[in-house]
Order: structure tokens, then sequence, then C-alpha cells
């Protein structure tokens, strides 16, 4: 479980273990925290993950542990419920989606699905309803592709830093960011940094939200 609200990460694990019958929870408090324990030991049946946390920059936390989790299930646990987010979820792999209001047997419904090999959706959401809401597909592989540095340079050119800027805080030498700049816009399949800070905008949750 990647949920870095004590209260509720407890609530979870108790509600998880009664209607789930789960008898080992481990949690984390970040993604970077679950990536390493993923890598380090047994791959878990179903990792439950909040989108909104400390070191997650949209849907980006999904794919780090999607990359990591194996043949794990995902089950996103989150209190945005945006049609827009929940679809862009699915598209990043997750196996279902539950508001964190839920009550009890809701997560009981969503175990049974994912256990059945079925994704499981919110009350009232109709995945095939909301077709237009899911602009970050078509980059979900490209923005896959890159790795952990060039993620980490796209994210510093989205908050409007110049290469020089980049270098200074990433300590390397400018003409590698460079270097990494160019990859960055090959692999979105773009010919812009503008174009390239767009398509990075579109797996972010104000970004989603608002269309």
């Amino acid at each position: 479980m990647v949920e870095d609200h004590p209260l509720f990460c407890d609530a979870l694990s108790i509600t998880l273990q009664i209607v789930g019958g789960i008898t080992s929870v481990r949690t984390t408090a970040s993604i970077g925290e679950c990536v390493e324990l993923l890598r380090e030991g047994a791959l878990p049946d179903v990792v439950f993950l909040d989108l909104n946390l400390p070191d997650a920059d949209g849907l980006d936390g999904l794919l780090r542990v999607k990359k990591a989790a194996g043949e794990a299930a995902i089950l996103i646990v989150s209190s945005l419920t945006s049609p827009a987010i929940i679809a862009a979820a699915l598209d990043y792999g997750a196996s279902g989606y539950v508001p964190k209001h839920s009550q009890r047997h809701v997560f009981q419904a969503a175990l049974d699905a994912i256990a059945a090999g079925r994704t499981y959706l919110p009350e009232g959401f109709v995945l095939s309803d909301h077709g237009n809401a899911r602009p970050a597909a078509p980059t979900r592989a490209r923005l896959e592709s890159l790795t952990p540095q060039q993620a980490r340079i796209l994210s510093l050119i989205s908050d409007g830093m110049l290469n020089k800027q980049i270098a200074h805080e990433l300590s390397i030498a400018e003409s590698t960011v460079k270097a990494h700049v160019t990859v960055i816009m090959r692999k979105l399949g773009v010919q812009t940094r503008t174009q390239a800070v767009l398509a990075a905008q579109a797996a972010r949750f104000d970004s989603l939200a608002a269309r």
C-alpha cells in the first residue's frame, strides 16, 4: 500500500484484512519507497496506490510502480474522482479505481473484480461514455520509454528551467542536458521543448481535470 496519511493507511489496512481476508499488508509513504520495496522482495498480488503523493507528478507515480510491480494488479485509492483522471489512470495500467470515501463493501467488490481478472470502476462511471476524457493514452508508451534522468529533465523543463539551470540542478554538463533534451523530444514524437512540455502536462491531474 502506498499512502502518506497514517490514519487512512491504518484504517485501510484493517479494512482489507476484514473484507478481503488479507493477512499481510506492507505500507510505504512514497513512490520511491514502494519501488525500492518491490525490487527487494516478493511481489504482492495487489498494490493499493494513492495518486496524490509527495514524490509523484500526475500519473508518473502509477507508471513507476507499474514498471516495478510485475504482474501485480494496481488498485488506485484516491480522493480525486474526476472522470478524466479515472479514465487516464486506467489507460496507464491501473486495474481499478476506488474513491477514498468508499464503504467497506466497495473495497470487497474491487478485490473480487481484480481476482476475477476484471477492471473495477467506481459506481456510476462508464468508461465508454468518457472516451473523450482520455488524452494521455497515446503518450503512455512514449512516457514510459523515458529513463529516470530524462523524466527528471522533462519535469524541470516543465518548471520553466533553461538548459544551464537544469545542468546546475543536476550537476551535469550543459551539453549532456542538450543531448538528453534531443532524445526526450524524439521519444515523445515532438519537435520543440514547448511541445514536450505539453505532452508531459497531458499526464498531470490539473490538466486532465480541466478537460
